[in-house]
């Protein structure tokens, strides 16, 4: 059955068979399904950005934050070229838009990104089964609920599955024009990372298959090692490339993936959290200073610690559950942090990182 303005009545069904009813918009493919791993987003504004960050790579969004769509979208607050979530679940899709900024509205985007969504769900509830159950695989769409289920029953998820070679770059490129030089691998890189590095160098963003070698001939100051999504395990050629670079001394700094990549160069054991880090509210303590900063996360992995307890000295853990947010390598010029110091969308208070990294360049 149809509703006005092409909403078209369907249902979000969880692999374990919970069933919600909604309504369909955006941009449903032929089939009528969408199948993912759902997970839960706690951020109060910045819907856009989140929806095309390339993280959510094989992952289907839910806002817990009940009203989406109200200042429409911005071309600027892109993240991505395009966006490579598999779908957004939200409680109530804005009808009308109201901004000053606004281009366009979120419905025409979805269409236009090609991104299909569902809303009318009661997000609270799915919020609080995805809490107690950990991230699962889902579908939604106007296909029969039982037709549904067998999707999300099918349906992967991220453990396992390589989603980095889906997100990033063909070909190298080039942005900025500052006092350093700068390699960035693309493992699904936002545009609001590349634009705080252009801010202090100039930025080559590579391919996450390229090679220490290749990347030593652009005789880089440092070489930054950039967010994505899925497993940490499935990005072996990057893994291997790491390691060399570390063995010849080039400063490095990573961030989420990224993070994760540098421990697995270093040894490290990676696990899946139950449901992950998704948000623009994470309290992470700064170990040095005692501070706390209130961060932005979108990870479903993190860095097992204690797997490194010889090589790397613990610089930031999150408040929340007590894993992980960073790291500084003994007897190298590279760390690493689990959040998004970029923050878009997020707090700014992390921003400090990438003048850390001038200075670790610098040789400080």
């Amino acid at each position: 059955m149809s509703a006005p303005n092409g909403f078209t009545d369907g249902h979000l069904v969880l692999a374990n068979g919970e069933v919600f009813e909604g309504e369909v918009f955006g941009a449903l493919p032929e089939s009528g399904i969408s199948a993912g791993e759902v997970v839960f987003n706690t951020a109060i504004t910045g819907y856009q950005e989140i929806m095309t960050d390339p993280s959510y790579a094989g992952q289907i969004i839910t806002f817990t934050q009940p009203h989406i769509g109200n200042y429409g979208t911005v071309d600027l607050d892109n993240e991505s070229v395009r966006p490579f979530a598999r779908g957004v679940v939200m409680r109530q899709m804005a009808r009308r838009h109201s901004n000053w900024r606004a281009q366009d509205s979120l419905l025409s985007s979805l269409q236009r990104w090609g991104i299909p969504a569902i809303g009318g769900i009661d997000t609270r509830r799915l919020t609080r089964i995805l809490r107690d159950a950990g991230a699962m695989s889902g579908s939604f769409g106007t296909a029969d609920p039982k037709v549904l289920l067998q999707a999300a029953q099918n349906e992967k998820g991220t453990a396992g599955v390589d989603l980095v070679s889906q997100v990033t770059t063909q070909s190298p490129y080039e942005v900025g024009n500052g006092k350093y030089k700068v390699v960035a691998y693309d493992f699904g890189i936002k545009t609001t990372i590349v634009n705080c590095l252009a801010e202090i160098a100039t930025v080559r963003v590579v391919p996450a298959h390229t090679s220490a070698d290749e990347v030593l001939q652009m005789k880089p100051d440092g070489v930054f090692l950039s967010n994505g999504p899925g497993d940490p395990e499935m990005v072996n050629t990057a893994v291997q490339s790491i390691k060399d670079l570390l063995e010849k001394g080039v400063p490095i700094f990573g961030i989420c993936l990224g993070h994760q990549l540098l421990a697995r160069a270093l040894g490290a054991k990676t696990y899946k959290l139950p449901f992950g880090h998704h948000g623009g509210n994470h309290p992470v303590k700064r170990l040095e200073t005692g501070t706390v900063e209130i961060t932005s996360q979108n990870h479903n992995f993190c860095v097992d610690e204690k797997s490194l307890a010889q090589l790397i000295d613990v610089t930031h853990i999150n408040l929340n559950d007590e894993t992980n947010e960073g790291m500084k390598v003994r007897g190298a010029r590279a760390f690493s942090v689990q959040y998004h110091p970029e923050a878009g969308p997020g707090p700014h208070d992390s921003r400090y990182l990438f003048n850390q990294f001038a200075n670790v360049m610098d040789g400080k």
